[in-house]
């Protein structure tokens, strides 16, 4: 079956992206056009899959993320920087409701974080606290700033979920060795903590952010849009920074601006950019890709945004 698909990515957050509005494939299906399309080893690559999907009755239009594993992940807020550009140019629109699995997403266009960033904003949340909710079995209705003994790590960490699971702590500086112990031992879905977590190790740095996290059903990666988003809640939450106040959270992919209130609501402004458009193969029953056409690329876009990067740091 032949995908028509853009290559884009959110803070170095990177994906192949569907409008899969008006394709009818089942969940197993799309978890193997998943596997195959964020296959580093295959023609595309990437931390997961985009489906901009039709919306509803409260939203313009959704989105679908499957990591890399092809499991379905609850919130990608890198992702939905992406998809909702793609929704806002099929549309002709500039703002809108975005449908997740588990929750929405207002995300708007707006100026650009720097010359020639496609740039928006999305406003995501509330953040939970309720670890019950994971499910995550514990011994505590909440983990702030908690040792967790079943974990490889003797640290504290902060329990957030934004809707999807995340451990978050905080570190003089990041020991990447430590984070993917962590991270494996979540991933290996343990009694628990059966539904698995995203793992960030945060580095405070001044009034910015450094994040570094291991994702569910990705592995470590340069960036995850709903870590950044949870870190900035916990640093909120356990005093490192102030409420409602813009925070430059950096990561390994690059920048967002960040925002969290006391309510639980988390804004993010990023990039939503897009590196080259084309058509792939993909075989569902060997859930291989193959016979990659790049028809546009977007090198502008690129060097606008890895500008970008280089002012920032």
């Amino acid at each position: 079956m032949r995908f028509a698909i853009t290559k884009c990515h959110g803070s170095g957050n990177d994906f192949p992206m569907i409008d899969a509005r008006d394709i009818m494939l089942s969940d197993g299906e799309w978890a193997g056009v998943a596997r195959a399309l964020a296959d580093r080893a295959g023609p595309v690559g990437g931390d997961g899959l985009l489906l901009l999907v039709a919306g509803d009755a409260h939203a313009a239009f959704g989105m679908v993320m499957r990591n890399s594993d092809g499991s379905e992940a609850e919130t990608c807020l890198n992702g939905v920087r992406c998809v909702a550009r793609a929704g806002f140019e099929a549309l002709g629109i500039a703002a809108a409701t975005v449908r997740l699995k588990t929750s929405r997403a207002e995300a708007e266009r707006v100026s650009a974080l720097a010359p020639g960033v496609y740039t928006v904003r999305e406003r995501a949340g509330p953040a939970g606290l309720d670890v019950a909710a994971w499910p995550m079995a514990v011994g505590m209705e909440r983990v702030v700033d908690a040792a967790l003994p079943m974990l490889p790590s003797p640290r504290a960490f902060t329990a957030v979920s934004m809707p999807n699971p995340h451990l978050v702590t905080f570190v003089e500086a990041v020991d990447e060795a430590e984070l993917v112990a962590v991270g494996r031992a979540c991933e290996a879905a343990p009694d628990w903590l059966p539904n698995r977590a995203n793992v960030s190790f945060v580095e405070v740095r001044g009034d910015a952010l450094f994040v570094r996290t291991f994702e569910r059903g990705v592995g470590l990666t340069d960036s995850c849009g709903s870590a950044m988003a949870a870190s900035t809640y916990a640093a909120c939450l356990t005093g490192r920074i102030g409420w409602d106040r813009e925070t430059v959270v950096f990561n390994k992919g690059g920048l967002v601006r960040a925002e969290a209130a006391a309510d639980g609501m988390v804004t993010l402004s990023g990039n939503a950019t897009y590196e080259w458009a084309g058509s792939v193969e993909v075989d569902l029953a060997s859930e291989r890709a193959f016979d990659l056409v790049i028809a546009q690329r977007f090198d502008k876009e690129c060097d606008a945004w890895e500008a970008a990067k280089v002012r920032a740091y």
